[in-house]
């Protein structure tokens, strides 16, 4: 008979963590699982989720836009305060099916924080509990970063509290230029907010393939988001009229809002994790090894905590991995390779596989590019210049399509079938070989045919 209270105790109750505790338990081990928040953790409570429903509420200013195009005659308000409401009630409803699942698994649900006292030993902090286990699990996702030095930062917010303003803004101005940050600028601009992105970079989403870095860049300014690159916050300040950003290139823009989306880090502060022996890599995540384990034996960690590949469904594979490998004696580890993905800005982004510069430095043999922009269908007549990307690019010696990049309506849908193509490792030719869906913009993966030449890649 054991001498812990539980053979698995889970920290963090998010989509990760929810999942390794249900198998767990489903296997007869005893678990427990301690959320100090709301089960459901970032994506269900306060990301992807809540932020998916509120690009498609913004998105319909667009729609309305195109179908006047069409011959209808649109005459729409939007309610802020209603939208907040049904919202709201649609993520309890999830949330409560999360927590209803674990009880019908058998998990225990801790309502607080938990704090690791040993490598064995959690204690929830103001309950007056302690509790010991086998075997523990960290899957506390990761939290908002902002720069505390910066002068009035606490004039600012993050995308946390952007779900739950009591009133829409005016005038916003969102710092950050990656996932976040361009898809909430997406959102106030749809609900007729007037949305200024600042980034410090060169170029919106660090990371990505430069052409659609470029091509998002300038669809969304069609949007009527003012996007203000290569500069940052000197410092905020309060007046009767607003707050005041002034930027380091002498910009002073003035808004209702200013909104901080430059980031998210593992969330260990005040965990305990010295205290358990787990350690940290230099950025600040928990240290793991290829089977998320950590430098103490008997604890592991899985999802953004780790900071790998910082996305739900990677997590969820993490924790079945985990599973497996703890106890069902099959040493399991996630294939990070070819994880595609996709940025709800609007135009929205899907990508996977190898960026160009990637795929250059990777390719011994060298690499075709494949590239087509052109306006989609649906905007034929109604007087949008928006415009679609569509790139492949190609290992020159295997002929593999080692990177798709979309750009354009339905990127996000399109991209998860490309995946999977891009996964088994298909080339260009058995693309070729596969017939095109028209009228589509997605079969312009198929029939792509010109390389690009050096000169239009200079260009």
């Amino acid at each position: 008979m054991s001498t812990y209270d539980y053979d698995l105790f889970v920290i963090g109750a998010g989509s990760g963590g929810v999942r390794a505790a249900r198998l767990t338990a489903l296997d007869g081990k005893r678990v427990a699982i301690a959320e100090e928040h709301r089960v459901g953790g970032t994506c269900v409570i306060r990301g992807c989720v809540p932020k998916k429903f509120m690009v498609m509420a913004s998105d319909f200013s667009h729609q309305f836009e195109t179908a006047r195009g069409y011959g209808w005659t649109v005459d729409a308000s939007f309610d802020w305060k209603t939208f907040l409401e049904h919202k709201d009630v649609e993520i309890a409803r999830l949330s409560g099916i999360y927590a209803a699942n674990l009880g019908k698994a058998g998990v225990e649900l801790v309502h607080g924080r938990a704090v690791l006292k040993d490598a064995h030993t959690v204690e929830i902090v103001g309950k007056g509990r302690t509790i010991t286990a086998e075997r523990i699990l960290i899957a506390t996702g990761g939290r908002p970063w902002v720069p505390e030095g910066l002068p009035g930062i606490e004039h600012a917010i993050t995308s946390e509290e952007a779900f739950h303003l009591p009133e829409l803004p005016k005038r916003i101005l969102i710092a950050g230029g990656g996932y976040i940050a361009v898809e909430f600028a997406g959102i106030f601009a749809g609900l007729g907010v007037e949305t200024t992105l600042v980034y410090r970079g060169p170029n919106l989403l660090r990371g990505f393939d430069d052409d659609v870095r470029a091509h998002l860049a300038g669809e969304i300014e069609k949007r009527g988001i003012k996007v203000v690159l290569a500069s940052q916050h000197e410092r905020i300040e309060r007046t009767d009229a607003g707050l005041i950003s002034l930027l380091d290139n002498g910009l002073t823009i003035e808004t209702d809002v200013v909104m901080f989306a430059t980031g998210r880090i593992p969330y260990v502060k005040g965990l305990g994790l010295e205290a358990a022996g787990v350690a940290l890599t230099e950025a600040g995540a928990i240290r793991v090894d290829g089977h998320s384990r950590t430098t103490a034996p008997n604890i592991w960690a899985i999802g953004d905590v780790t900071d790998r590949i910082n996305l739900t469904p990677v997590a969820i594979r993490e924790a079945v991995a985990f599973h497996k490998t703890v106890y069902r004696d099959t040493p399991s580890r996630i294939d990070y390779e070819a994880v595609a993905t996709a940025v709800f800005s609007q135009p929205p982004v899907g990508t996977v596989g190898l960026s160009e510069g990637e795929a250059r430095r990777a390719c011994t043999d060298g690499v075709d590019v494949y590239v087509s922009r052109f306006r989609p269908m649906k905007y034929a007549f109604t007087g949008s210049d928006e415009r679609m990307l569509v790139k492949l690019v190609v290992d020159a010696g295997s002929q593999r399509v080692v990177g798709v990049h979309l750009v354009g309506p339905d990127a996000p849908e399109i991209i998860q079938l490309a995946a999977v193509a891009v996964k088994a490792g298909l080339t260009k030719g058995q693309w070729d070989a596969t017939c095109a869906v028209h009228p589509t913009v997605a079969e312009e993966l198929v029939t792509l045919r010109e390389k690009q030449t050096p000169s239009q890649m200079a260009g």
